[in-house]
């Protein structure tokens, strides 16, 4: 009889567990200029319990997106800078930064000090980003630009590329930056050849697919934690990034926000989200 109530015991727990694991949260995130709705993965345990704890407990409520550059993200939380705790006692949370996660439109990652004071790359304990970036061309992916840079400036130095050197000025000049990227790499090859050097750079086939498509940014990959991702709302994003920033990306009209979670079925937030669950 013993033995029988432990297997249905454990059966029962077995069940529970299972149930439990069926269902996940879903985030909404209300601004003025709409509702943003995310997932959070379970892969970066840590990140998503205690995203979910401040949620939950409404310390994210009143807080802005307090830092915004259009092409690149939206930063906000500052939960701790809202409760006027000293900047020293902020908690942090370990790294969770998994390969498979990358900075892709749309993705959410923990903001976090620079690597001269936080090698260990440990995220704020609740300040957020996400994702907006731009899209790349194959060329500009599988190229270290900071590498292409440094040897073309040295390269129109040479006598023999002196209108080179002349196109490089003029487009400076006028800042247009997109032509400048433009004009180094199609010389890549000739500095290859001249430098005995190589300028690729590894990049995964889901990294080339993601951010020749929906875009991103990519130079931030392997660096920061991304625990997230935005399933509906991404024009509010859009919105949120185009707002007019004055001194330090700070917006000049604040955009606050409210955080809320909600317990849903996976079938659920995948029908009407879109999303899917890795199996």
């Amino acid at each position: 009889m013993r033995i029988t109530v432990y297997v249905l015991l454990a059966f029962v727990l077995t069940i529970f567990s299972s149930c439990k694991s069926e269902k996940d949260y879903l985030v909404k995130i209300q601004t003025r200029h709409g509702d943003m709705y995310a997932v959070l993965f379970d892969e970066t345990p840590k990140h998503k319990d205690n995203f979910i704890e401040l949620a939950k407990a409404g310390r994210f409520d009143s807080t802005d997106f307090h830092r915004v550059i259009q092409n690149f993200m939206i930063q906000g939380g500052d939960v701790f800078g809202k409760e006027g705790l000293p900047q020293d006692t902020w908690p942090t949370v370990t790294a969770e930064i998994r390969p498979g996660f990358i900075h892709s439109k749309g993705m959410i990652a923990a903001a976090r000090m620079g690597n001269n004071v936080n090698p260990e790359k440990r995220s704020s304990g609740s300040q957020f980003y996400i994702v907006q970036g731009k899209v790349y061309t194959r060329d500009e992916l599988v190229t270290d630009m900071k590498l292409l840079a440094e040897n073309f400036f040295k390269y129109i130095q040479l006598a023999s590329n002196s209108e080179l050197k002349e196109k490089y000025t003029h487009l400076y000049e006028e800042e247009q930056f997109e032509a400048l990227n433009e004009m180094m790499l199609a010389e890549k090859a000739n500095m290859e050849k001249f430098y005995s050097i190589s300028l690729e750079k590894p990049m995964t086939k889901e990294q080339i697919e993601a951010y020749t498509t929906v875009g991103g940014t990519p130079h931030l990959d392997g660096e920061y934690t991304v625990f997230g991702k935005v399933v509906k709302g991404l024009e509010v994003m859009e919105k949120i990034a185009a707002e007019p920033t004055g001194q330090r990306d700070i917006p000049e009209n604040k955009v606050y926000m409210k955080i809320s979670v909600e317990l849903l079925p996976k079938s659920k937030i995948e029908k009407d989200f879109g999303y899917s669950y890795a199996k």
